[in-house]
């Protein structure tokens, strides 16, 4: 690449940005304090494992396999349940199912190998819903499972796995909660049409966007909720959203990057490969990883270019969503960026929950801004990413961690890294807020028992608002020592962005970090010209080693250049 070419492409990343700055700096609609509705049907939109778009993506639309299932006459049905259509896929999958029960989608655990820590939905608590722990009725439905609604589900039967959930190309699919939960809950699948099994079945194949979006785009409670970087946009991504995932370009589903092995899908934010040492391997892409590096190498920016390879010097240090992700939540689907318990609870004079819509996100679309089960919430989209130093490794607060309630907010998943560590790099995280109940007496966690085991469950929060009693049935329960004293503490969680890779043109500019004021202000430990200093000597030797840096490789490649075309006049 020519230094004329690249400073063209300079001037067109600095214009970018500073639009993507001036939309930034838009403020969010102004709230609307009336109640929507009333009653438990205001909570009907609380799931979130019915996919409601219904149009394949169309890089699955057609089938790149060998085998048509809608002729295969173990397909046929009739079924009349789940596990029925997975006993059905046995009979020629002979393996799958000892391969998934396996994984962590199945057992919803995992030992850190660095930490030892035993981690996993089934043992975590989280700053949004709390615990999935007692909670299964809820959780359960973004588990590829049938029937775990409490600890008695049988993990061993291959005919409760769920293959539906991940292979479903019908776009007719919906997962069923294992229970109705209480009175709060029970009107979530309210006029569905019942699944035709037969025909879900018989329309299998490789899953799309929005199989693995059905679950990783609505954790935590509602489209985009959790993570910053997935949400329903991505289904239908433009190259503005996400140059890998566009409709109209590469379209990638999500397992060309999440290559999975006998059902293990590489990529986890429990052991994160947060500084890549092997890049693509040799020969060709590497399968059993899910790292940028894994594809573009350790190199990805052009080798002939100035820029090109000052930007190399930097993948050491800093990870390449850093500069590539410049902003999260980008799709017109907001993401939940704050979550307060204290207010849950508020009943209307009939006694009965409602919810509040206040934020209108970039789609157009309502998003609730109270809850009576769950609290208030505020949202935000376009917004620039928490930056830290990070290792790959997350050290989890479980409910049996004590902590000092003194040294508010305490880290759900505190993350490890420095400057000086060899194996960090800068990250861009969604960082989470929320205030939510602890045990005051023991400084702890705790379970609380939302869903309810049936309509009439006296003592499951969503219906009955006593928290109290939901804590103290959701810690005896699992015999987890409780005070019966509970009290209300902010919690950080922190969530990789690692989606929504931005066109090369509205990647970060050098001035971006490298200023007074620049996104990477709050980090310390390390020295950064244009940041730190002003015009010390310093400053000026550095400018001084870069200019001379980048004369001798402009040397070096006008004398290349040029003996490469002697050579080829002779």
């Amino acid at each position: 690449m020519s230094g004329y070419h690249s400073r063209r492409i300079g001037t067109r990343v600095v214009a970018a940005l500073f639009g993507l700055l001036l939309t930034l700096s838009t403020g969010p609609a102004p709230a609307d304090e009336s109640p929507s509705s009333t009653g438990a049907a205001a909570n009907a939109d609380m799931n979130f494992r019915l996919q409601t778009e219904v149009s394949p993506t169309h890089h699955r639309t057609q089938s790149d396999t060998t085998a048509d299932h809608s002729k295969f006459k173990a397909l046929q049905g009739p079924f009349t349940s789940g596990p029925e259509v997975t006993q059905a896929c046995l009979t020629c999958h002979t393996e799958a199912g000892h391969q998934f029960m396996k994984t962590t989608h199945w057992t919803w655990e995992y030992t850190n190998p660095k930490t030892g820590q035993k981690l996993g939905k089934h043992n975590l608590i989280n700053n949004f819903c709390t615990n999935a722990r007692g909670n299964e009725g809820m959780c359960a439905q973004c588990h590829a499972g049938y029937g775990w609604k409490d600890e008695t589900f049988d993990f061993k039967n291959q005919n409760n796995i769920d293959c539906l959930a991940c292979h479903d190309r019908s776009g007719t699919y919906y997962k069923l909660p294992p229970s109705n939960g209480n009175k709060a809950c029970a009107v979530m699948f309210e006029g569905q049409k019942p699944i035709n099994w037969a025909k879900v079945a018989q329309s299998v194949g490789r899953p799309g966007r929005e199989n693995c979006g059905s679950c990783h785009f609505y954790g935590g409670g509602g489209d985009g909720v959790k993570h910053g970087d997935l949400d329903s946009s991505l289904i239908h991504a433009n190259e503005s959203l996400d140059v890998h995932m566009n409709e109209k370009g590469l379209n990638f589903a999500c397992t060309m990057c999440h290559v999975s092995h006998q059902h293990q899908v590489s990529g986890s934010r429990y052991n994160i490969d947060a500084k890549d040492s092997i890049g693509t391997g040799k020969p060709g892409i590497r399968r059993e990883a899910s790292t940028c590096e894994s594809c573009h190498g350790m190199a990805p920016h052009p080798k002939l270019s100035i820029v090109g390879n000052k930007l190399n010097d930097h993948v050491s240090k800093i990870a390449c969503q850093t500069c590539h992700i410049p902003a999260m939540a980008r799709g017109g689907v907001a993401t939940k960026i704050d979550w307060d318990w204290r207010t849950s609870g508020a009943v209307d004079k009939n006694g009965l929950g409602y919810k509040v819509d206040g934020y209108k996100q970039g789609n157009g679309e309502e998003r609730d801004i109270y809850k009576s089960i769950k609290g208030t919430f505020k949202y935000g989209e376009n917004l620039t990413p928490h930056y830290a130093w990070f290792n790959g490794t997350m050290n989890y607060l479980t409910i049996d961690t004590k902590f000092d309630h003194a040294k508010q907010p305490i880290a759900i998943n505190a993350l490890s890294g420095s400057a000086g560590d060899q194996d960090s790099r800068i990250w861009p995280f969604k960082r989470m807020h929320t205030i939510q109940p602890y045990d005051k007496g023991n400084n702890t966690l705790v379970y609380m028992h939302l869903w309810g085991n049936s309509a009439d469950d006296k003592e499951a929060y969503w219906g009955n608002y006593n928290m109290g009693n939901a804590i103290a049935a959701g810690m005896k329960q699992f015999n987890k020592p409780y005070s019966g004293e509970f009290g209300f503490i902010q919690t950080y969680s922190y969530w990789p962005i690692t989606h929504m890779v931005a066109p090369k043109e509205d990647a970060l500019a050098c001035h971006d970090c490298h200023a007074k004021n620049g996104r990477l202000k709050e980090l310390t430990g390390f020295y950064m010209p244009g940041r730190d200093g002003g015009s010390t000597w310093l400053d000026r030797l550095g400018l001084a080693l870069i200019a001379l840096t980048l004369l001798g490789i402009a040397a070096h490649t006008a004398i290349r250049l040029w003996s490469r075309n002697e050579g080829d006049h002779k």
